[in-house]
């Protein structure tokens, strides 16, 4: 007589080994996410940065990123009203972005209010450093 597939004893063995593995690797997976959300942090910072400074060449008028406890916030001026109106903002997960100024883009395309951008978390922090010709450098802080 022939037997055909596994024991239920052969079953349960072979998903006791695969879930132990499962869980002995899920830790070092778990230990990357503090280092994607730094990156990804990163990312959206520097996107908002030169999103503003494209619209700005766009529209015509000035767009300031600025850097609330709440993340990280896109402003178009409004020469009619004389005030700055909300145009985007973003949220990053888990990492903490500061700035020592709101950078001005103008609709020349370079900076007032050149700024310093400190993105960190348990992981790491990043420096961004906004030039008077609207360029962004990104440097890992050591």
């Amino acid at each position: 007589m022939s037997r055909r597939g596994f024991s239920l004893l052969e079953m349960v063995i072979v998903l006791a080994i695969t879930g132990g593995i499962l869980a002995l690797s899920a830790g070092s997976f778990l230990s990357l996410a503090p280092k994607y959300r730094l990156e990804s942090a990163v990312w959206e910072t520097r996107a908002a940065l030169n999103r503003a400074r494209v619209q700005a060449l766009r529209d015509g008028v000035s767009y300031r990123v600025r850097f609330p406890a709440a993340g990280i916030t896109t402003e178009r001026y409004d020469p009619e009203r004389k005030a700055w109106i909300l145009w985007r903002r973003t949220v990053p997960e888990g990492v903490l972005v500061t700035a020592n100024n709101a950078p001005v883009f103008t609709a020349l395309g370079s900076v007032t209010g050149l700024a310093t951008i400190t993105a960190a978390n348990a992981w790491g922090s990043y420096k961004l450093t906004v030039a008077i010709t609207g360029r962004v450098k990104t440097a890992r802080i050591p």
